[in-house]
């Protein structure tokens, strides 16, 4: 791309107006020099003011007092500018260990905290036991599985130990691992460095050879760390042969993330300098002033609330304050005992020098903590419960490290790391209404939105954006309004296969049958029926259960659930265990064989109250059938458990759990997901939960939550999942599924259709379709098809069982979830009222167990 001084000027002009800027325009402000770019970086230095003033503390300067502490040097990764990487043959001879140890580690902390130091940072390479042997040797010689799960035992023990914050730096991390990492950590970091995949799959270009820095599994990293709430540094580095345009590309890929979910604290703007002994030593370092360029657009991209940070040991001391004019607000972690191992040939600059510098260029120097202040302030769902204390512990009350600390007048001491004191009961007092009658008392739903739909959510433009997408992407669009309606041609053929070989349709086949309108529909509702006539008979069956919602507090901002309340809302409750098994009791009395019990994800929950809920209701009521906990629910022990999910649900089964809902899977594909959801697990950990279940001897049904911002190819997708699980648990000889659960979207308070982003619930085509679809892709693999009087009503729902549905789901008694989404067909259905919905149709109604067998007399 050739760029003119006009066009620079062009966008120079621009910029000055506050205008937003386009890649082109990017691209060409990256190449700005001499006068043009004194016009750039006083554009960059009035955003970065507005941001500090915006923020309460105009005019200050922050960096973090810390210790580096570089828990292995191996790597499998083979980055070709990197020093810090060292094989198992280097270390030896070094006489170092693949590892720090313990000991080791905290030695270093120790001595951090004494110097006034808060910050422990936690610098490893990726996954190194996926490359060396003597990494793996190590692991299981002190008892961890990964380095991952050494790193959380080690930040556990700088926290208890030393009462340093380990901001943990391990490269590329899992969903499920980083949500594990979360309440040992108030941040965490990854450089994107570049989106390039020229960089990356070009043979002798930096990131070749290197898997870890594949672009689009980096972007994952940081999606993932804001659907978890984790305050997360991130950067780019310049200079490592990546195009103009490719440059401008990864800052707008930054600021996606960043306004999509609002977890991006800082971004730091690293300038490449070549090292001995790399493959890039003879590449030049970064010019000064494409450096300021670089730092220039980014903060004018990124806008004024994101700190924009260089290190300032990479560049010479004079050359700070041109860093200060071109849009910097943060020097990043500057450590008054420990080197950059990263970047050793460059020390840091004494704080005493540092702080000059920045006076000279009229800003005064703050130390801040590992999370800004932003979010240290904000608390939940920022920073875990289980480190607030430590992060309070250190902070002043402008979210900086305290001036106690900075003075020298206390040290940073080590405070216990624990699940919340008290178990279960103590989360279920004193916050907000504590009976559930209450709390859903108006007219079954809150009457207002919760107090921090702007911001819980994450950025409505992103997530409107997202679903266009979604929608966009599909051949059949949001709607299904140009299904084949004809039973010739294509939907005759798709048809055909079905009548021949139902549970084994080709996705064309299948997409043109849940698509169809008209007469197709009709002969695809007639087969659905005719399957259930000969797998299930005509009796309608159901059981007679009681939903117990033990908590609406929830922080993980589901777009689509009007349930979840902050702890502080008026509508907030936390049942004790008590009342759980008085509820519990209390259904039994009334013919109940079933508790379906279900939760928001609290983060104060203890992970060992789910053990403790499924034991009271086993203790008051031992014949009860306890069908508790999501997938979420069981992510949400495990991590705060320490256990695995396999021994987490073990623990569960032995404390009275008999089976878990298949619900959090809403569709099982993560674009729509990440639409859907901000911070709830991605398809592969609900799949991963599931089987786990099944293989232990846990059953669960399966459900699908349709009508949104999907369209019917997810469907299909969705369907096949839930076969294909079914299918490995059939050859393996594992029940698996109870059932198949259609669950149509609720849009009525919903925040996504409030928003103007979700469509108002799928039409009556849409469901016929759904529920003899799941009939005819499920036929053979699973026999029960159930729909929800809940979300459909009377009619609706004799129109499911007429296509393909042969169960009508429980009593429910309460059903506070679908109640408060704006329901319309009430939360409880008596015994006589569900075999009167059978009778409309002429079919008998029987009561059935969760598991589908017949309830023993009592």
């Amino acid at each position: 791309m050739t760029i003119t001084a006009a066009q620079v000027r062009r966008a120079l002009v621009r910029a000055e107006r506050s205008a937003a800027l386009d890649h082109d325009e990017a691209t060409a402000l990256l190449t700005a020099r001499g006068e043009d770019l004194d016009r750039l970086t006083a554009v960059a230095a009035r955003v970065r003011d507005a941001g500090l003033e915006g923020a309460g503390r105009p005019g200050v300067i922050t960096y973090s007092p810390k210790v580096f502490i570089p828990v292995t040097k191996l790597c499998r990764d083979k980055c070709h500018y990197c020093t810090f990487v060292e094989t198992p043959g280097q270390l030896r001879r070094k006489g170092h260990g693949m590892f720090l140890s313990p000991d080791e580690i905290l030695e270093i902390a120790r001595q951090g905290a004494a110097l006034g130091c808060t910050e422990a940072l936690f610098t490893l390479g990726d996954r190194p036991e996926d490359r060396w042997p003597e990494a793996q040797e190590w692991l299981d010689e002190e008892g961890y599985d990964s380095t991952l799960a050494y790193c959380r035992a080690m930040a556990v023990r700088v926290l208890e130990e030393t009462g340093l914050l380990p901001h943990l730096n391990p490269g590329v991390m899992s969903w499920e691992e980083m949500n594990r990492l979360k309440p040992v950590s108030p941040s965490m970091g990854m450089m994107l460095e570049t989106t390039s995949r020229r960089i990356f799959e070009t043979k002798g270009e930096a990131h070749y050879g290197s898997p870890d820095k594949d672009p689009e599994v980096r972007l994952r990293v940081l999606e993932d760390a804001g659907r978890l709430g984790i305050p997360f540094t991130t950067g780019l580095l310049i200079g490592i042969g990546e195009s103009l345009e490719e440059r401008a590309e990864s800052i707008f890929a930054l600021r996606r993330v960043a306004r999509q979910y609002g977890n991006v604290q800082e971004v730091i703007i690293q300038n490449f300098r070549a090292k001995p002994d790399t493959a890039m030593r003879h590449t030049d370092d970064l010019a000064l002033d494409e450096y300021l360029a670089a730092i220039a657009v980014s903060r004018i991209l990124l806008g004024p609330k994101v700190r924009v940070q260089a290190p300032p040991n990479l560049v010479d001391l004079e050359e700070c304050k041109a860093l200060l004019g071109a849009g910097v607000d943060d020097w990043g972690g500057v450590s008054p005992l420990t080197p950059d191992h990263v970047n050793p040939e460059r020390p840091w600059p004494s704080l005493e020098r540092l702080r000059d510098v920045t006076a000279a260029a009229g800003f005064t120097l703050k130390a801040r903590l590992t999370a800004h202040p932003e979010y240290v302030l904000a608390g939940e769902p920022w920073i875990d419960p289980r480190i607030s204390g430590h992060v309070a512990a250190l902070a002043g009350e402008d979210g900086l490290v305290s001036t106690e600390i900075t003075d020298g007048t206390r040290h940073p001491t080590g405070l216990p790391w624990q699940e919340p004191d008290g178990g279960f009961a103590a989360v279920g007092q004193g916050v907000g209404r504590t009976d559930l009658h209450e709390a859903v008392d108006r007219e079954g739903r809150s009457a207002d939105r919760r107090s921090d739909f702007a911001n819980v959510y994450g950025d409505w433009d992103s997530v409107a954006a997202s679903a266009a997408d979604v929608s966009a992407g599909s051949t059949t669009g949001p709607t299904t309004t140009t299904g084949p309606s004809s039973t010739t041609g294509a939907g005759l053929a798709a048809l055909k296969a079905a009548e021949k070989d139902p549970g084994n349709l080709s996705d064309e086949h299948a997409l043109t049958l849940m698509t169809a309108e008209g007469d197709l529909l009709a002969e695809v509702v007639k087969l659905a029926d005719a399957l259930r006539r000969e797998v299930s008979g005509d009796a309608v069956t159901y059981v007679v259960n009681r939903n117990i919602n033990f908590t609406n507090v929830c922080y993980v901002g589901c777009r689509f659930c009007a349930f979840a309340q902050r702890r502080t809302d008026d509508d907030a409750y936390s049942l004790s265990l008590d009342q759980v098994a008085d509820r519990a009791e209390e259904a039994w009395k009334l013919g109940a064989s079933e508790v379906c019990m279900q939760g928001g994800i609290d983060p104060e929950l203890p992970g060992t109250a789910y053990f403790d809920i499924a034991a009271a209701v086993k203790q008051r009521v031992p014949g009860m059938h306890v069908h508790a906990f999501s997938p979420m629910e069981i992510v949400n022990g495990s991590s705060r458990t320490g256990l695995s999910f396999e021994d987490f649900l073990i623990k569960a089964r032995e404390s009275g759990l008999d089976t878990i809902p298949g619900t959090a899977a809403e569709i099982l594909d993560d674009e729509v997901r990440w639409v859907l959801t901000k911070g709830k697990l991605p398809t592969a950990t609900w799949i991963e939960i599931v089987s786990t279940a099944h293989r232990v001897g846990v059953r669960s049904s399966s459900t699908m939550m349709y009508g949104h911002v999907d369209n019917p190819r997810h469907w299909v997708t969705h369907l096949n999942v839930i076969k294909k699980i079914q299918q490995t648990n059939i050859e393996n000889g594992i029940p698996g599924f109870t059932e198949f659960v259609p669950l149509p979207f609720v849009h009525h308070s919903a925040p996504i259709y409030l928003a103007g982003v979700a469509r108002p619930g799928p039409t009556l085509r849409d469901n016929l379709a759904v529920h003899a679809m799941a009939r005819i892709l499920l036929h053979g693999r699973i026999d029960n098809i159930q729909t929800s009087w809940v979300k459909l009503g009377t009619d609706g729902t004799r129109a499911m069982l007429n296509a393909g549905a042969n169960d009508v789901g429980g009593t429910l008694m309460e059903e506070t979830i679908s109640r408060m989404a704006g329901s319309e067909h009430g939360s409880a259905k008596t015994v006589e009222e569900l075999v009167e919905i059978g009778a409309g149709i002429d079919r008998p109604v029987i009561e059935r167990t969760t598991t589908y067998g017949r309830p023993a007399a009592r």
